[in-house]
């Protein structure tokens, strides 16, 4: 899983975090934390607050790209 930062439509970066820990109090707000510290001369320029998201990507495979069957 990862948590992305987003400054409106930028995207700023992401952090991996560990499945197991995502309900533990405290454990997404320390990575919030981390990365609004990193890049608060960015957030001090613009009136648009972060925004954060929680993904799980999914693994890229060849089946990801094949074109539908029409049959």
């Amino acid at each position: 899983m990862e948590l992305m930062m987003y400054l409106g439509n930028d995207f700023i970066e992401s952090v991996n975090l560990n499945r197991e820990f995502i309900s533990k109090p405290g454990y997404l707000g320390s990575f919030k934390r981390h990365l609004k510290v990193k890049y608060q001369m960015l957030l001090q320029e613009t009136p648009v607050p972060p925004e954060f998201i929680v993904v799980n990507p999914m693994p890229i495979t060849a089946n990801s790209f094949a074109a539908p069957s029409l049959s």
